[in-house]
């Protein structure tokens, strides 16, 4: 009896993680609240291969609805979304259209005032993952800068935030800002990019305070409480829900000298491991695979790690557990962690702690009241209803 109601109680929660799939539109849908706003307008798009009305790409849609577009701006993988990790993205035009693609990842990772010139509105449509360290929301904020500086509307279609139904990790320590966490805010940090962008204006984040004009088309049915898995994977080695899900907790690893993700595996961000046996006993060889990743870390060197693609303990929560788990197993701890990890962490204390032994709980009240404080601040700024209302 208790298996036939357990069962019940899973199909139920399913299907009502469909219906409120179903129950999302995302901003750039709502055409009605800002083709106004676009009409008879010089208007430049920062934009990427998850900026789609359904299955049609924004810029297609926009074209089709006359609305003059002057230029695509890109972020990190560019405006298909098939570059590396890291990898330069160079200024271009898109074949389809013939527009003109300019690169906000690498030097120019903030539009240029020529390369606002004749521009009246800015529309940013991306899709974000939660996370602090995922770069869309830096372009954002260089973005918004820039409106601000060049007296440009900044329009936002907001996209729900997958990993929103929480908030947790540390806050960033100014000292450690760089392109992967520019804002003092959590690895988890609890909002869409229209919240975020919010959050910027009235926290006075942007360059010597400088207040951006924007407006914020909000995405219909969602709340923080909602499960949401996105129709396009957001960047080349986020395939799947499951990988968006790991991914605060995993992309830790990529400041691991010791580390693999899984790039250059069908399943990135869902398993993790190393060249040392004692690492696990999972094991994959990553190799090039065209539009995920052309130069794998360990490539074609057997890897030996942990699957997480059946596991459910973890999902929906920011953990240390996997990191300090491979450096317990790490024969060589001194050069366990490269320059990179304190950048991620947005702080120095987690290595610390990590290397003094310390527990995941007791590295966590370390973080707590930073966090708290942050906690209540969000609040000022959201758009939808929170996840524990």
């Amino acid at each position: 009896m208790i298996k036939k109601c357990t069962l019940y109680f899973i199909l139920l929660l399913i299907i009502s993680s469909c219906q409120a799939q179903n129950l999302i539109s995302v901003g750039a849908q709502d055409t009605k609240a800002y083709l106004s706003l676009l009409k008879n307008k010089q208007v430049a798009l920062v934009v990427n291969q998850t900026s789609t009305i359904g299955a049609t790409h924004l810029v297609d849609s926009l074209l089709k609805l006359k609305i003059t577009i002057k230029t695509i701006f890109a972020p990190e993988h560019g405006f298909r979304g098939t570059s590396d990790a890291g990898e330069h993205v160079s200024n271009s035009a898109d074949k389809a259209t013939g527009l003109p693609i300019v690169s906000l990842y690498g030097k120019n990772s903030k539009p240029t005032a020529e390369q606002l010139k004749g521009v009246d509105v800015i529309v940013f449509d991306i899709q974000d993952v939660g996370a602090r360290f995922y770069t869309y929301i830096s372009t954002l904020h260089y973005v918004m800068e820039a409106c601000a500086e060049q007296k440009i509307k900044l329009l936002i279609l907001d996209r729900p935030n997958p990993n929103g139904n929480y908030v947790d990790g540390p806050v960033l320590n100014a000292k450690f800002k760089s392109f992967v966490g520019i804002h003092p805010i959590p690895i988890v940090h609890g909002l869409t990019v229209g919240e975020l962008a919010k959050m910027m204006n009235g926290e006075k984040w942007l360059k010597s305070g400088v207040q951006c004009d924007v407006k914020v088309i909000l995405s219909k049915g969602y709340t923080h409480a909602a499960q949401y898995n996105l129709p396009v994977k957001p960047s080349p080695n986020l395939p799947n829900n499951k990988a968006i899900k790991l991914y605060p907790s995993l992309c830790l690893f990529e400041g691991v000298e010791q580390a693999s993700v899984g790039r250059g595996t069908l399943f990135p961000f869902q398993v993790y491991g190393g060249l040392q046996p004692d690492f696990g006993q999972f094991i994959f060889t990553p190799l090039p695979i065209d539009g995920m990743d052309k130069n794998p870390k360990f490539n074609g060197q057997k890897c030996y790690g942990k699957d997480l693609r059946t596991s459910e303990d973890t999902l929906g929560k920011f953990t240390l557990a996997y990191v300090m788990d491979m450096y317990k197993n790490a024969k060589d701890t001194a050069k366990f962690f490269n320059n990179f990890f304190d950048k991620l962490a947005g702080t120095d204390q987690i290595r610390l702690a990590i290397k003094a032994g310390k527990t995941e709980e007791e590295i966590r009240k370390a973080w707590q009241p930073e966090l708290n404080a942050y906690k209540i601040s969000r609040k000022k700024y959201l758009l939808y209803p929170d996840f524990d209302e």
